[in-house]
C-alpha cells in the first residue's frame, strides 16, 4: 500500500504505459464496488473541443459564490498534479490522493491479473468521484477526458449537459469528419436531461435536434447575437441578454465560454430553484481563475495551450485585438499527434518572429520538424526550451512574448515564472 505521494503519482501515471482503452465496462464494474459514490451528489457534465476547463471553471465559481460547496474534475493539470480534482478552489491534498489510491488500487490489481487493466484516467475519475462523496459536495463540475459516448466520466447522470463547441482534434479515435467527432461528444446526451451548447456550425445543429429529440432532451444553442458590447484586453467585458459582465480571463474565446456558463446557470436556476441572483453570477465570473489559457504575466508574456485547430484560431483572433500594436514573438513546442502543419500555418500569420523549441515528453515533435514545417520568414529552433525561453522573455515595451502549443509545455514554462 502507498504511504508517500510521489510514489502514489508514480503509480497512477504509470498506468498510462496501458495506454487508453474507451468503454466503459471496467469503470462500471470498478464503481459498482465501491457502492457507485458518482450518484450521491449532483453533477453537471461539460464536454467539447475547446473551453471546456474555462467554462467548467465558470460554472463551478458561480456556483461557489451563490453558496454551494462545489468539487471539479478537469484534466490535464497546468502547475500540480492535484489541482484536477478540487473543493471550493481547494485542491485535492497529497494526504488525500493516497487515501483514495489505497482503496482503488486493490481493485485495479486484482482486475490486471484478470488481464483488465483501468486505465490512468479511470482511475483518477474513480479517485474523484469517492473524494467528492466524502466531501459532501453540492455539486460536481466534470469536464469530459476525451470525446464523450466512452469517457470514464460519461457514467455520471447529470443536471444538465454542455457541450462547449465541436472542432477537429483526436481524429484518430473521433473520426476524420466534424459530424463524426460530435456524434461522439453527444454521447454525453441523458434521457431527460437538457443540454446546452455554443456550438456554432450549422451544419452539426441538425445532429444536436436529432440526439436531443431522440433522447427528450430539451435543447439550447448560445444565441451569439445576444453577446454585445465585448471589450478586449488584459480582462474582457461584455453584455450577455442586455446585463454587463466581465472576466479576469483575456481572450477573445472566453466571451463565449463565460456566456454558455451563464446560459447553464440560468437553466439549472429554473430547474433546480437555486436562487442564484445576478450578483453571484458577476462575482463568479471575476473570480474565475483558469491557468494556462491566455494567461498574461509582466503585462507582455502570454501563456495559452492552443493545443488544437480551435485552440490555435482563437489565439489568432484574440492576439491582435489584446495587443493591437505590439511586435509578436511566439515560442512554440507541439505534440506530435497534434495537427501542427495547420497550427503552424495558422501561428505563421499572427506572429512576427516564431521559435520552435521541444521539451522533455515522448509524445512532442521535434523543434527541427516544426521549423521545417513552417513558411515564415523569421522563424527559428532551438532544442532547449529553457534557455529560449529566458533569452526571449526579455522584452522591449513594444513587443509581446505569446507561449503556445502543447499544455504540458505550458506547463513547464509556468513554473520558470512562477519561480
Amino acid at each position: 500500500m502507498f504511504k508517500k505521494f510521489e510514489e502514489t503519482k508514480d503509480w497512477i501515471e504509470n498506468i498510462k504505459k496501458f495506454g487508453s482503452r474507451l468503454d466503459l465496462d471496467r469503470i462500471t464494474k470498478v464503481l459498482d464496488e465501491l457502492g457507485n459514490p458518482q450518484n450521491t451528489f449532483k453533477t453537471i457534465h461539460v464536454g467539447g473541443t475547446n473551453g471546456k476547463g474555462s467554462t467548467a471553471s465558470y460554472i463551478k465559481s458561480i456556483l461557489i459564490e451563490a453558496g454551494y460547496k462545489v468539487g471539479i474534475y478537469t484534466s490535464p493539470y497546468v502547475v500540480k498534479f492535484n489541482e484536477r480534482i478540487a473543493v471550493n478552489n481547494k485542491y485535492i491534498s497529497d494526504k488525500n490522493v493516497i487515501k483514495y489510491a489505497n482503496i482503488v488500487f486493490p481493485i485495479w490489481e486484482r482486475l490486471y491479473n484478470l488481464g483488465d487493466v483501468v486505465t490512468f484516467f479511470e482511475v483518477l475519475t474513480v479517485i474523484c468521484f469517492l473524494y467528492l462523496r466524502d466531501e459532501a459536495v453540492d455539486f460536481g463540475v466534470i469536464e469530459v477526458g476525451l470525446g464523450g459516448t466512452l469517457d470514464a466520466t460519461n457514467v455520471i447522470v447529470p443536471e444538465i449537459s454542455v457541450i462547449t463547441n465541436i472542432s477537429y482534434d483526436h481524429m484518430n479515435v473521433l473520426g476524420n469528419t466534424l459530424e463524426s467527432i460530435a456524434l461522439n461528444k453527444l454521447g454525453i446526451v441523458k434521457p431527460n436531461i437538457p443540454l446546452v451548447t455554443a456550438v456554432e456550425d450549422k451544419k452539426i445543429f441538425s445532429l444536436f435536434q436529432e440526439i436531443t429529440l431522440k433522447n427528450n432532451s430539451e435543447l439550447t444553442i448560445l444565441n451569439m447575437n445576444d453577446i454585445t458590447d465585448v471589450s478586449l484586453s488584459e480582462i474582457i467585458k461584455f453584455s450577455y441578454k442586455g446585463n454587463k459582465y466581465q472576466s479576469n480571463l483575456a481572450g477573445y474565446f472566453q466571451v463565449k465560454n463565460a456566456s454558455l456558463a451563464i446560459e447553464t446557470i440560468e437553466i439549472l436556476n429554473n430547474k433546480l430553484n437555486l436562487n442564484i441572483s445576478r450578483r453571484d453570477i458577476e462575482m463568479g465570473l471575476i473570480n474565475t481563475k483558469w491557468p494556462g489559457r491566455f494567461e498574461i504575466f509582466n503585462k507582455n508574456i502570454v501563456l495559452d495551450g492552443a493545443h488544437n485547430i480551435g485552440g490555435i484560431e482563437a489565439l489568432g483572433k484574440t492576439i491582435p485585438k489584446v495587443f493591437p500594436d505590439k511586435y509578436v514573438k511566439c515560442l512554440v513546442s507541439i505534440m506530435f499527434d497534434k495537427e501542427h502543419e495547420k497550427i503552424i500555418e495558422v501561428l505563421d500569420n499572427v506572429c512576427d518572429e516564431i521559435y520552435f523549441t521541444e521539451f522533455d515528453y515522448v509524445r512532442r515533435a521535434d523543434a527541427e520538424l516544426l521549423f521545417s514545417e513552417s513558411n515564415h520568414i523569421n522563424k527559428r529552433f532551438y532544442k532547449d526550451s529553457k534557455q529560449i525561453f529566458t533569452r526571449l522573455s526579455e522584452l522591449k515595451d513594444n513587443e509581446v512574448l505569446i507561449v503556445t502549443g502543447s499544455l504540458y509545455f505550458i506547463s513547464n514554462i509556468r513554473k520558470l515564472l512562477i519561480k
